[in-house]
């Protein structure tokens, strides 16, 4: 996806596609790396809501998500950031629609207890 084929549509284009790039380089990495890998099923897990988030600094939480596995950040990060469906992510990641949300689930999961621990840690 070379510049020549950017086309200009107005404020925030070139943005998004800047995006777009990084998250294809991205993902072609850990491919080729072959340091991810994918679950073609759900496990039975009841749908946590994360903690409430408000007393954590953002740097906190931005080394949190950097612990998790590669696969649960790149999940994590295009569902909640980049705001993809889990169809897109499949598409994107080349897996099944079912894997994308059984990693998110996971990766949601983990980051829940990561958080409980740092507020328990840090009660006041």
């Amino acid at each position: 996806m070379g510049i020549a084929k950017f086309n200009y549509r107005g404020e925030g284009s070139l943005k998004n596609w800047v995006s777009r790039v990084v998250v294809n380089e991205a993902i072609d990495h850990l491919r080729e790396r072959q340091s991810v890998t994918f679950a073609d099923t759900i496990p039975d897990m009841a749908d946590e809501e994360l903690p409430d988030m408000e007393d954590i600094p953002p740097e906190v939480l931005t080394e949190m998500i950097g612990r998790l596995p590669a696969n649960y950040r790149m999940v994590l990060n295009l569902f909640v950031f980049e705001q993809r469906s889990h169809r897109e992510i499949a598409q994107l990641l080349g897996m099944k629609e079912v894997s994308s949300a059984s990693i998110f689930l996971r990766a949601k999961r983990k980051l829940g207890k990561m958080i409980k621990d740092y507020q328990n840690k840090h009660k006041t």
